[in-house]
């Protein structure tokens, strides 16, 4: 198994695989109104992380589903990786994952089923981690390899977090550095720095547990996790939701001090310019080069979220607590001309 290179029996990475906003927002359109159901309390009518159902009894079902081709090429952290991310969906709400199902797709033709033991390993791992079993799922034979989970979560409703709610005023914080994207893209390209070997892979198995400590503050007004449309495409759903602007300070968003090496030399996924592309016209960058890490396509990426002046300091004591950088990226701001503005 040593010698499987996972990453190269996909044309894709990740997260870097999803399909662009602007085509998936081309996609979803359709001429029949939607149906409505009043128990659905976040569905179609939002582009938020999962969908919530209302119990009736002050509580609310989470269901969510995430999976992507491989971004390492070591089948036990493969499966480690999609697990995590899939199950951020929940944590992003400010929920607790209860169950989880496998979706599966193996090239049996082509990679052998020692190999398939290992990426499902992997997400059993996570999941008994996030006390989420994994109890089940669907399998099919595909071109390529793909794996991921479909989640079920519970949430007390007064602690549900959406990503659409955000209020003037509110400070931003990112719980995970950027730069996952682009030191994949080295990884896969064979340029990676033996010393730079498991900084991306340690990040994209890092569960978003916070998530769950930050549905109790009622001053945490928003959230959502950073993933394959870049900090700037979830930013700006942020905005749009909240019918408001942003303002990010550059120097001030955490970066993995390692990706300017790579950046350098022009590893940046094509993920990146999708991204820039579908939304950067809603976008005033400080300088060109900007987009490179606000657009790199996270896989597994950190919580964005948007706090009340009156909860940074409750907030910013958890975030010390958990090794996080307490610093705000940036404000949330009346609606401007551009939806974000990076100074």
């Amino acid at each position: 198994m040593k010698d499987i290179k996972l990453t190269a029996y996909s044309h894709g990475a990740g997260c870097g695989c999803k399909i662009s906003p602007a085509l998936l927002s081309e996609m979803l359109k359709s001429d029949n109104p939607l149906a409505t159901y009043p128990n659905i309390l976040v569905g179609n009518s939002s582009r938020d992380d999962a969908a919530v159902y209302d119990m009736g009894d002050g509580t609310g079902i989470i269901s969510t589903t995430d999976f992507f081709m491989p971004i390492v090429d070591d089948p036990f952290t493969f499966g480690q990786i999609a697990a995590t991310n899939a199950i951020s969906d929940v944590f992003a709400m400010g929920g607790q994952p209860i169950m989880a199902i496998a979706i599966f797709g193996w090239p049996i033709d082509k990679l052998t089923p020692d190999i398939a033991q290992q990426v499902l390993a992997g997400g059993r791992d996570v999941c008994l981690k996030a006390g989420c079993p994994l109890v089940g799922g669907h399998s099919i034979d595909s071109p390529e390899p793909i794996f991921g989970l479909a989640v079920t979560g519970k949430i007390d409703l007064k602690q549900l977090k959406r990503n659409d709610t955000a209020t003037e005023g509110c400070k931003l914080y990112l719980t995970k550095p950027l730069g996952v994207g682009i030191l994949s893209t080295a990884e896969k390209k064979g340029a990676l720095r033996s010393e730079d070997t498991g900084i991306a892979a340690k990040s994209m198995t890092t569960l978003n547990a916070i998530g769950r400590d930050l549905g109790e503050i009622a001053g945490v007004r928003a959230m959502t996790d950073v993933t394959g449309f870049g900090l700037l495409g979830h930013l700006l759903e942020m905005c749009e939701g909240s019918h408001l602007s942003a303002e990010i300070e550059f120097d001030k968003v955490p970066v993995f001090k390692e990706v300017q090496a790579y950046l350098a030399q022009g590893y940046v996924p094509g993920g990146t310019y999708r991204n820039w592309s579908s939304y950067g016209h809603h976008v005033r960058l400080r300088e060109e080069g900007n987009k490179e890490i606000l657009c790199d396509p996270q896989t597994s990426g950190g919580l964005l979220v948007a706090v009340e002046t009156s909860a940074q300091s409750t907030v910013e004591a958890l975030f010390r607590t958990k090794g996080i950088d307490a610093t705000p990226i940036g404000e949330m701001k009346p609606q401007g001309e551009y939806r974000i503005v990076v100074v």
